[in-house]
């Protein structure tokens, strides 16, 4: 049997929805009519292809989820990729579902696996613990940058309310870690690792799902740690990593950086690059791909980190 992929643009206020034996139409972005959408979906076993946007998929990936309809949520950059590379320039809403549809039938991409209402909840909490830190680091940027005694005291109390703030975060999410037995046993084996810490196993759980159900390239890309080729002819370019989830990336690189300094195997790994004549970031990238590896290799035979004698 042939799978029928729809493809879905989502905006704020509405759906375009393209399917390749009915065309296109368009619904609301509303809870009624996305859950009408999924429930129909589902009837037809149709597989529903749309774009990751912002938080504007919410309401359609819960509907999904709840009517057991199968999607993938692709990465807006591949999706538009495709696009350019069907000869297709212009861009509209119709047009994207369309092409949408149509990088389903052709490239059949990996099912987006249902996230559990615990990682989502605690996706949501991470997320705004994130942009509590991202303020403080703009705040206290903003203090450096004035003299003025009562725009400095004012930034020093905003301040001190965000550490407030950050700290309930934290307790909250401890809190929703300790509540659920899975993801209690997923964040103390993570932790075994040098380098991994509550923060850093938190972001991997909520936001890498696949983490020890992929093999070592899959997960590496997934996590835009994965080296991209730019050769042509005689000519071998200079691999550089790209694409991926970038908080991922970014949480795995600081924890490579800590395992480099504290554990011997990442700290020798990372040494034989330098010493080779790696820059030193780009040591430390390879180091947090490896670090990704063993991670990924953990969980995937349900085993802690061992220490090298």
């Amino acid at each position: 049997m042939q799978e029928i992929f729809v493809g879905v643009d989502v905006a704020k206020d509405w759906l375009d929805i393209h399917h390749p034996g009915r065309g296109a139409r368009r619904i609301e972005n509303t809870p009624r009519a996305v859950r009408a959408f999924a429930r129909s979906s589902a009837r037809q076993g149709d597989w529903i292809i749309f774009e990751a946007s912002g938080g504007y998929d919410r309401l359609l990936r819960e509907a999904l989820e709840v009517s057991a309809v199968r999607f993938t949520r692709v990465n807006p950059r591949q999706a538009r990729d495709f696009a350019r590379a069907m000869g297709v320039i212009g861009k509209t809403d119709r047009v994207d579902a369309r092409m949408l549809s149509e990088l389903g039938a052709r490239l059949q991409p990996a099912q987006t696996l249902p996230l559990a209402a615990s990682r989502r909840a605690l996706q949501a909490q991470a997320t705004r613990r994130r942009q509590r830190v991202e303020m403080r680091k703009q705040e206290s940027t903003r203090l450096q940058q004035t003299a003025d005694t009562e725009a400095r005291a004012d930034i020093r109390s905003l301040v001190a309310v965000l550490d407030r703030r950050i700290a309930k975060l934290e307790a909250r999410i401890a809190t929703l870690v300790a509540a659920d037995a899975e993801l209690a046993a997923l964040d103390r084996r993570l932790q075994t690792v040098p380098g991994v810490g509550p923060i850093v196993s938190v972001t991997l759980i909520a936001e890498l799902p696949e983490l020890g159900q992929l093999d070592r390239r899959r997960i590496a890309a997934l996590a835009g740690l994965a080296p991209i080729a730019r050769d042509s002819g005689k000519r071998a370019g200079r691999r550089r990593i790209g694409g991926g989830r970038p908080i991922v990336r970014t949480m795995l690189y600081i924890a490579a950086l800590h395992a480099s300094r504290r554990c011997h195997t990442f700290r020798a790994f990372r040494g034989r690059l330098e010493n080779s004549g790696k820059p030193v970031k780009a040591a430390i990238t390879a180091t947090a791909r490896k670090l990704l590896t063993v991670l990924n290799a953990m969980l995937a035979a349900g085993a802690d980190f061992r220490h090298e004698a």
